[in-house]
């Protein structure tokens, strides 16, 4: 089967968000699965400095009125074959890639990723450039949501799958993106691109997509209702039958701490007690207590109200009184940042900060923490909830999207639930937060239970290949 993947972004060349892990990860798990993959991406500095020398033209672009362009190709370590769009003027730019440094939208993404969606539906044609044609085209996000617009506009092509990351981002832009990236003004109706009076990218992919998913089976239900719709909840509901949550994966060869180079000692579920050695270099690096019986919780996120790290600091005050310890490693609003720097001032050896992102450090903390929080008010999928439990650190998380498909709550007492892998509240409260983090502290205490917990976290199966098949299943069906 032959898949074109389009996304605006993928590791290991260029990341903003999870979106990137995914389009880094999926396609080389379905290539395993056998499945004849190709990533189609903008050609930002970033990527086609970052994938090598190889790069070959494979098509002149003349898609008026997007300025004149190239299709290059090259093949990614792993053996992804990766097409790139070169336009100099939307995509080699410095800034983010979707911002400028100061913050700012790019005045023109709805052009950039108007093209990329735009190259997208073309390859989905008979009459793509190219001499490989896809089965089906594969959609990620507002930034490729126009493509099936332009599919539908000229009448039609492979059958298109959109994947919602995250509804909160909907590509949203004037009526005049219309004629800005060439789609005709009859799209703009009720049932088409309209959106309030403006357009909506993501809108316009999950009207005119064969197939939706998004990254777990509770955010699907959970967008298709207030609050989480996000205003699209009546459309989705609509849609629900075509509408299929797919938990994703995690990178279990990066994320391993029988393998991981960043952590002082390697362990797996035959040798606990060496996690032991993370759990000190972690209390050093951050100066708190020396301390091997404190629970230690940790975290790392960005800091937002989204992530629900205003909660934590609601109510941990009186677990650090009683000896828990936190270790924080994140970076975002400014208030709740100074109020985690604060925490740690008030107290010295019981709270440690450290702003910004460090990859090898977020390893230490998923490695070090006895347990993990993750407060989130939503969360699509989550991946951090995953490596703490392949790393054998039990989660305290809320019961929403993704947390609430990857986690087994223990329930009311230690060893209530034998497969438990943590400690799960419904309302975003920091009085529920509290009650789950007694749970937490209190199992802890019981080192059998506890041993357990971790034990059955890290024999979860979160592996690519596991989404890969389910992807492929729906693959199938539809062509």
């Amino acid at each position: 089967m032959k898949i074109l993947f389009a996304t605006s972004e993928a590791v290991p060349l260029v990341k903003t968000g999870g979106l990137a892990d995914v389009s880094g990860a999926l396609p080389l798990a379905l290539r395993r699965e056998g499945a004849d993959v190709r990533l189609l991406m903008p050609g930002y500095r970033s990527v086609l400095t970052g994938a090598g020398d190889g790069w070959e033209t494979v098509a002149d672009l003349a898609l008026p009125p997007f300025p004149p362009a190239r299709l290059l190709a090259t093949t990614l370590p792993g053996g992804l074959p990766l097409l790139a769009i070169e336009c100099p003027p939307l995509f080699d730019r410095e800034g983010g890639l979707y911002q400028r440094r100061a913050g700012e939208d790019w005045p023109d993404n709805d052009i950039r990723f108007g093209l990329l969606s735009r190259v997208a539906a073309l390859l989905a044609q008979e009459s793509s450039p190219l001499g490989w044609r896809p089965d089906l085209l594969h959609c990620n996000d507002w930034q490729t949501g126009l493509a099936p617009a332009f599919l539908a506009a000229s009448g039609g092509g492979a059958p298109t799958l959109l994947t919602i990351h995250n509804l909160a981002f909907q590509g949203i832009f004037q009526t005049g993106t219309l004629a800005r990236v060439g789609l005709p003004w009859d799209l703009y109706r009720v049932d088409g691109v309209e959106y309030y009076g403006n357009i909506s990218f993501l809108k316009a992919g999950i009207q005119f997509a064969t197939r939706l998913t998004t990254v777990s089976p509770t955010y699907a239900r959970e967008i298709q209702s207030e609050p989480l719709g996000f205003g699209l909840q009546g459309l989705l509901a609509w849609r629900s039958r075509d509408l299929t949550g797919i938990l994703n994966g995690i990178d279990e060869q990066t994320w391993d701490p029988a393998r991981d180079p960043h952590l002082p000692r390697r362990y797996d579920a035959t040798s606990l007690p060496r996690k032991e050695a993370s759990k000190r270099a972690l209390q050093v690096a951050l100066g708190l207590d020396a301390d091997p019986k404190a629970p230690l919780l940790g975290a790392v996120s960005r800091l937002t109200h989204q992530k629900g790290l205003d909660l934590l600091i609601a109510c941990i005050e009186p677990l650090l009184e009683s000896g828990l310890q936190l270790a924080v490693l994140g970076s975002g609003e400014p208030e709740l940042e100074s109020a985690f720097t604060g925490l740690a001032q008030r107290y010295p050896g019981r709270a440690g900060v450290r702003l910004g992102f460090d990859e090898a450090f977020s390893h230490l903390v998923e490695a070090g923490a006895d347990f993990f929080v993750m407060p989130s008010r939503f969360e699509p999928c989550g991946l951090n909830q995953m490596y703490s439990q392949r790393y054998g650190t039990p989660v305290v998380a809320r019961t929403t999207g993704g947390l609430a498909d990857s986690i087994t709550d223990a329930g009311a007492g230690p060893g209530t639930v034998p497969d438990a892998t943590g400690f799960l509240f419904r309302d975003p409260t920091p009085e529920a937060l509290a009650e789950a983090l007694d749970r937490a502290v209190g199992a802890f205490a019981h080192r059998r239970v506890w041993r357990r917990m971790q034990r059955a976290g890290m024999a979860r199966d979160f592996s690519w290949d596991a989404a890969a098949r389910t992807y492929l299943e729906l693959y199938r069906s539809l062509v």
